[in-house]
């Protein structure tokens, strides 16, 4: 469980948190709003731990039987709300929160849920809570973390405080790799660079072994699709749907590619973008690509990421995708 000294960058969020915590005024209901990797469930965690910890500081103090309970994940008061679908329908709701929040605390003053990846309840299950956090009893307090507040009924929206998680300086996470985590320099550089500004994206990154083996994948990909032929480019197609797994990844790393050379296009400011060491290439694709060449990439890019979260004709997709990428 995290303390805020754990986390890396969101000062406003953390400065918010703490001053709640000093004048013991909280909001019945908070939205934690950023992207997957963000530091949203470490925020959380800390909020509650220091919430619940009987030495009423603005740290937990990490000593006392709160602290060892929420800690251990057996804290009475502490209630995070488990999803076992797709989605968290009413029932979940209904059960682990409307009908828990009727009883008192056992130990502390407060009562807290969390609601991770909460843009996946069911209408009915945000209404089942929005009858809950409209009139809530005065110990409950509410987290819920989302990566798509838009998902969320605006009913819901208006009840809570919205807490959001920009993007961390790549300087303060790479730091972070190598004090924290024990990176090294070259491996932590680069791993804060594509990270995207999202911590725990850098952490995964830099724990990979993987990593350096896709970045080489996709900068052969995007240097040499335009000389491809059409056997070569449904290779890379069977290539990607066998690593369904980490396909994410690869998209993620194509798209941040072709920013790249967009951004370079409109600017041609080397220091701004993430494939700073490949500055040639960069140059090269800005010159002979068009906007909106690039533009219909990145859009391609996003549709097929959509079809591989639904499974639908994904292979269909990748293969329009580097025929797209083919042209110039």
């Amino acid at each position: 469980m995290a303390d805020f000294k754990d986390i890396i960058g969101h000062e406003q969020v953390i400065h918010h948190m703490q001053n709640a915590i000093r004048q013991k005024k909280f909001s019945h209901a908070y939205l934690l709003c950023g992207e997957a990797g963000s530091g949203k469930r470490l925020a959380a965690e800390a909020f509650a731990k220091t919430i619940l910890c009987e030495e009423g500081g603005i740290e937990a103090c990490g000593k006392c039987k709160s602290c060892k309970q929420i800690e251990s994940g057996n804290h009475p008061d502490f209630k995070a709300v488990v999803r076992e679908k797709a989605t968290l329908g009413v029932k979940e709701i209904r059960e682990q929160v409307t009908a828990d929040v009727q009883i008192k605390p056992y130990s502390s003053e407060y009562k807290i849920y969390f609601i991770d990846e909460a843009e996946k309840m069911t209408e009915e299950a945000q209404n089942a809570l929005l009858k809950t956090i409209e009139e809530p009893p005065e110990y409950a307090v509410f987290l819920l973390s989302v990566t798509r507040q838009e998902l969320l009924l605006q009913t819901v929206l208006s009840r809570c405080v919205l807490l959001p998680f920009h993007p961390v300086a790549t300087g303060k996470i790479k730091q972070f790799l190598m004090e924290k985590k024990g990176i090294p320099d070259y491996l932590a550089e680069s791993a804060a660079t594509f990270s995207g500004g999202l911590t725990g994206r850098a952490v995964q990154y830099a724990e990979s072994e993987s990593f350096s083996e896709q970045r080489d994948e996709v900068l052969h990909l995007v240097k040499h699709v335009d000389e491809m032929t059409m056997a070569e480019i449904m290779e890379n197609v069977k290539l990607f749907a066998a690593k369904k797994d980490t396909a994410d990844e690869y998209l993620e790393m194509i798209l941040l590619w072709y920013r790249d050379v967009l951004l370079y296009k409109a600017t041609k400011n080397l220091n701004m973008l993430l494939f700073r060491d490949q500055p040639e290439a960069i140059a090269a694709q800005a010159g002979k690509r068009s906007f909106e060449n690039l533009q219909g990439i990145v859009e391609a890019l996003e549709q097929v990421k959509q079809r591989m979260k639904s499974n639908v004709n994904f292979e269909n997709a990748l293969e329009l995708l580097l025929l797209y990428m083919k042209e110039v």
